[in-house]
């Protein structure tokens, strides 16, 4: 990386700061922002690739738009680390997604410029116009405006919300498309191939470069424009325009990276008070070679050289859980030809990228569209495959409907398995996989799995393949214990059946999922100052083994609960209702996370806010 002396960056506070800047002196102050943003997240990780593609973006429209009046929404915020840094979070930057320091995402708790938080994709339009409908209801007057990404766009969300805006002419509302082709993974569906045929049309970008050159320096053209658009468009796209059909005036495309010709753009757009969207070209990963070329894996890099772009590698020699799920679907589907994987546009994220590189044909990723995946997998499975649906614990929260009204009800043997379920650390409140216990535990005819290392994830993949009923398995992310797993034969696990892992007499563990190495760890602990603990790995949060509860419950001083999600409705609160329905009077404490969201920070650190990390887990079996 060829580093430049900042000339600007450390005089812009404010996007008021920014607006005294010339128009002219706006590309360097670009290049400024997204060195700092490299120098930042090589020492303090983040998402990178997303918000280098979107900086002059948000220069842009701070320099046109009156924010924080106008309301900004970023859809989703990890296109927004431009944003934070020109509104006044330059200098605290270096806390970001550090326990205590500024969040990852834009979060209206933080600052008077983040309009509405977004972690999840496909909230933007609504939100916005929500917005607009409430500045004409309270006579207020301020512009809004969307940015979106071409990923997030292709859910059902983002065009209930477009249907809902261009419904009405009246609304003031700025979306803008930010395509570059790619969410995590390639962007994918028939909408980003009509992206890119809008994009390609060499007819059509040759009309468009030359009317936007007038149009953005002459804004009195824009009503001439307006009238002759669309009969160019159908002519020359032998197409209507989608976003017209719905209702906006659809402008682009434009380049995205050309911060100049963006705020001429935006003067011109505000002159327009009806529902319009601005198709803009980006490349994630821009200004930085290494991001651009594994755009996969620079879109959450981890620490790395920001002069040569190598990374620094993880020194555990344990696996990756989800890549011991992507080694065990294939595994599966090798020896049964019904099994196929399903995800919702993090086939690398989830690694599902190990079974398409072998059976393409066999993978399916639908884009962001977590319902659209669970009713599709019960498509399959009522056509007779066996679909294992990858979804991130977080993301299922979306398709919560579709769990029960197309798989539960109907009793189709669909297999979930829910990468990232606990506290994931620094991605904060939105992505904590820490309510599925919960959600998935009340709904009939639903198996909810807790593997507590790779072993027993493999094995359960095994287990659920041979079920005949919906099937939830949660696993961390991050690592494992470091269990031989590739090297052990399939083995079949009795649903609803623990293991106890260790002797003892006095207090009673019952630990769900990647806890019980934090269990074991604490039990040994407490037999050094004469307390003897016993720990069970209980396998399943549903159905629970009754057995192990009721027989064994009874024999203890104390029972402690662990798991790594919402103690309102989980694992443990299950436990202390069957012991009260069987008459058993044994004392138990629920550890887990309290009615409350989590923030950021790392899995220790927030382990330990939220009273069940090791030596929570050793206090309360010595208390």
């Amino acid at each position: 990386m060829d580093k430049i002396e900042y000339k600007y960056l450390n005089r812009v506070n404010s996007p008021a700061d920014l607006r005294r800047l010339s128009i002219d002196e706006l590309p360097r102050y670009c290049d400024e922002v997204r060195q700092f943003i490299i120098e930042q997240c090589a020492v303090n990780p983040g998402h990178l690739a997303s918000s280098l593609g979107a900086v002059e973006i948000a220069v842009a429209i701070h320099y046109v738009y009156d924010t924080p009046t106008d309301k900004l929404i970023w859809d989703v915020g990890h296109q927004a680390y431009a944003h934070k840094i020109i509104t006044g979070r330059r200098d605290l930057f270096h806390t970001n997604r550090r326990l205590n320091g500024i969040s990852g995402f834009p979060r209206m708790a933080e600052s008077e410029y983040d309009s509405f938080g977004a972690g999840h994709a496909s909230v933007s339009v609504s939100a916005a116009l929500g917005m607009v409908r409430a500045a004409k209801l309270r006579g207020e007057e301020y512009k809004t405006v969307a940015v979106i990404g071409d990923g997030s766009i292709a859910g059902g969300l983002a065009f209930e919300g477009l249907n809902n805006a261009g419904s009405d002419k009246s609304n003031d509302i700025l979306v803008i498309l930010n395509d570059n082709n790619m969410s995590i993974d390639k962007s994918q569906g028939a909408l980003n191939h009509y992206l890119l045929r809008l994009s390609t049309s060499s007819k059509y970008n040759r009309f468009r470069q030359s009317m936007w050159s007038l149009l953005s320096r002459t804004p009195r053209l824009l009503n001439f424009c307006r009238k002759i658009t669309n009969a160019v468009k159908h002519g020359l796209l032998q197409n209507s325009n989608l976003f017209e059909s719905l209702g906006f005036r659809y402008f682009g495309r434009v380049d995205g990276h050309n911060v100049k010709r963006l705020v001429r753009t935006f003067i011109a757009l505000k002159q327009i008070r009806s529902p319009k969207l601005l198709h803009i070209i980006t490349e994630k990963g821009y200004g930085y070679a290494p991001a651009k070329n594994n755009l996969p894996v620079w879109h959450a890099p981890g620490c790395f050289n920001p002069d040569t772009g190598e990374r620094v590698k993880s020194t555990s020699k344990a696996s990756r859980m989800q890549d011991v799920f992507g080694e065990t679907l294939l595994d599966l589907a090798k020896m049964d030809s019904r099994v196929v994987g399903v995800t919702p546009a993090m086939p690398s994220g989830c690694s599902m990228t190990i079974m398409m590189d072998e059976m393409p044909e066999r993978c399916f990723d639908v884009g962001i569209a977590e319902g659209h995946a669970v009713t599709f997998a019960a498509g399959l499975a009522a056509a007779g495959q066996r679909p294992f649906c990858n979804i991130y614990s977080t993301f299922m929260q979306r398709a919560y409907d579709n769990i029960i009204h197309d798989v539960a009800l109907q009793n189709l043997p669909v297999i979930f398995c829910l990468d990232r379920g606990g506290l994931v650390g620094e991605d904060g409140a939105t992505h904590h996989g820490i309510f599925d216990i919960a959600y998935l535990g009340c709904i009939p005819n639903m198996i909810v799995a807790t593997p507590s290392d790779e072993w027993e994830l493999r094995n359960m993949m095994f287990t659920a393949l041979q079920s005949d009923t919906p099937f939830a398995i949660r696993y961390p992310r991050g690592c494992g214990r470091g269990t031989a797993w590739k090297e052990m034969p399939f083995e079949s696990i009795e649903v609803g059946r623990a293991r106890k892992v260790r002797e003892g007499n006095d207090v009673a563990i019952f630990a769900f999922g990647n806890l019980l190495a934090d269990a074991e760890q604490a039990a040994e602990q407490a037999s050094v100052i004469g307390v003897s603990t016993a720990v069970y790995d209980m396998r399943f949060a549903k159905p629970l083994d009754r057995q192990t509860i009721v027989e064994e419950g009874c024999k203890f001083k104390r029972i402690i609960t662990i798991e790594d999600g919402i103690i309102r409705g989980g694992a443990g609160e299950a436990v202390v209702k069957m012991l009260n329905d069987n008459h058993i009077t044994t004392p138990v404490t629920t550890l887990g996370i309290d009615d409350k969201f989590v923030e950021h920070g790392t899995i220790a650190e927030l382990r330990h806010l939220c009273g069940y990390s090791v030596e929570d887990i050793l206090h309360a079996i010595v208390e």
